[in-house]
């Protein structure tokens, strides 16, 4: 179990109990080392009942997620970039942090409908009726 919390924002911190770490063998560097000590981390966090974040946050976090959310709403995250337990358990917390960061960011705002101006209109106009003359003076010339 994680003891201290990790903190996402000003509004946001998530409880050390609500995240679980679990310690496997990791692939990649590390030569015979990876073959003796379990350095890659499993970070394991319950989304859908966590009391830390709101509504809002954690629908998003659905979607934002994708295979990394369980059906169960258990966010896991695997990090064995580094040869280290302790980089690699920083590198978990990082990645689930700035994944929640995410989440949390406002949506942006909504697109305003625009038309094009009159000007605009007719030169297009003009500009595709001047591309089809010429087009049309490609064809096969006529003899008299």
């Amino acid at each position: 179990m994680a003891s201290e919390p990790l903190y996402i924002d000003a509004t946001i911190t998530i409880a050390g109990w609500e995240l679980v770490e679990q310690f496997i063998r990791a692939s990649g560097p590390g030569g015979q080392n990876v073959n003796k000590v379990a350095t890659s981390v499993q970070l394991r966090f319950d989304a859908r009942s966590s009391p830390s974040l709101p509504e809002r946050v954690k629908q998003n976090l659905v979607s934002l997620a994708g295979r990394r959310m369980t059906k169960d709403g258990v966010v896991v995250i695997e990090a064995d970039r580094f040869r280290t337990q302790e980089r690699n358990r920083a590198d978990a917390r990082e990645r689930l942090k700035a994944l929640i960061e995410k989440a949390a960011a406002p949506a942006p705002p909504k697109r305003k409908k625009t038309r094009p101006s009159k000007g605009a209109v007719e030169r297009r106009l003009k500009a595709k009726a001047n591309r089809a003359g010429i087009k049309k003076m490609r064809g096969a010339v006529e003899r008299e």
